[in-house]
């Protein structure tokens, strides 16, 4: 199997880089990056790098995936940082779609896995919510994905499946990272009410979920790309500062993070109780379905 990655240095990239690597040792792995020395000092030396669309024939690949885009919560978002999001990934996926059409054909159609994420469904409280569901909140996190979903989802040629990711859980990076910190010195607790859901999903799950689409084509459209226990905020960080041995007594307040964070803080004090349901409904089987045992392996790996 021979792969084109966008977003192969990033944290769901070099995790499916290397842990699919390991239980198929024949699959080819060609990246696109735009700094090709910081690529070659993250991946592995059996990793093929170019830095630009140019230099590759589709007709040469199976499947393409499309996880390239500025880190959602690297900086504040200006008007210009929500146009720097947007663009790095509504830019960069037209021209693979566009690529697509002309390299590739009915007779061999390739497989396009591209990136989103459960924000197209915009804040929705406590209601579950399955992929088919459309009565989305209308805020930045939905218009970023649903136009990156929308340019994926229109190209010809491919099977076209859109992957809504949740908060991943990783040791290498991500937003479990971010948060370990005032846990682990005991000063970790509930954001605001701590009532927002969190839909999360172990790394291992992660990886696993791609490959099940891969060997699965004719899986087409969106798919929840969490795990099928949703918590919310307070459990969450109830059960990290357990797994941590550390207690859980300090909240954030509201205003404090719209201080720190301006608009972008809506990741954080609103959510979605996204389910998996195409996954599951296909015959999947998630390997951490509970959030306790996801970050015990996590944590203690």
């Amino acid at each position: 199997m021979n792969y084109f990655i966008t977003g192969g240095t990033g944290l769901i990239g070099r995790a499916f880089i290397e842990q699919h690597h390991i239980t198929n040792a024949n699959a080819q792995f060609t990246v696109l990056t735009r700094d090709k020395a910081q690529a070659q000092k993250k991946l592995p030396s059996y990793v093929l790098i170019v830095s630009d669309l140019s230099e590759v024939n589709f007709k040469d690949f199976d499947v393409v995936l499309n996880l390239a885009g500025e880190p959602i919560v690297s900086k504040r978002w200006s008007d210009k940082q929500k146009e720097r999001l947007c663009k790095s990934r509504w830019t960069l996926t037209d021209q693979v779609v566009n690529k697509i059409s002309k390299e590739c054909s009915d007779d061999r159609p390739i497989r396009l896995i591209s990136g989103s994420a459960v924000g197209i469904y915009g804040r929705q409280g406590s209601t579950v919510i399955i992929e088919q569901f459309t009565n989305h909140f209308p805020e930045f996190s939905h218009k970023l994905c649903h136009q990156w979903e929308d340019i994926a989802l229109h190209a010809k040629h491919a099977n076209v499946a859109v992957i809504r990711t949740g908060i991943v859980l990783s040791n290498k990076g991500g937003a479990l990272d971010k948060m370990l910190l005032p846990f682990k010195l005991g000063l970790g607790g509930r954001i605001a009410t701590g009532r927002q859901f969190m839909p999360w999903i172990h790394i291992d799950d992660m990886v696993s979920a791609i490959e099940y689409l891969v060997e699965h084509p004719v899986l087409t459209g969106p798919f929840n790309f969490t795990a099928p226990n949703p918590v919310t905020n307070a459990e969450f960080s109830k059960t990290l500062a357990s797994e941590l041995g550390r207690p859980c007594l300090f909240p954030v307040p509201e205003f404090v993070l719209r201080l720190a964070m301006g608009e972008m803080a809506d990741l954080v004090l609103y959510g979605q109780k996204a389910v998996p349901q195409e996954l599951l409904d296909s015959g999947y089987t998630f390997k951490f379905e509970t959030l306790s045992p996801a970050l015990h392996d996590v944590i203690k790996g």
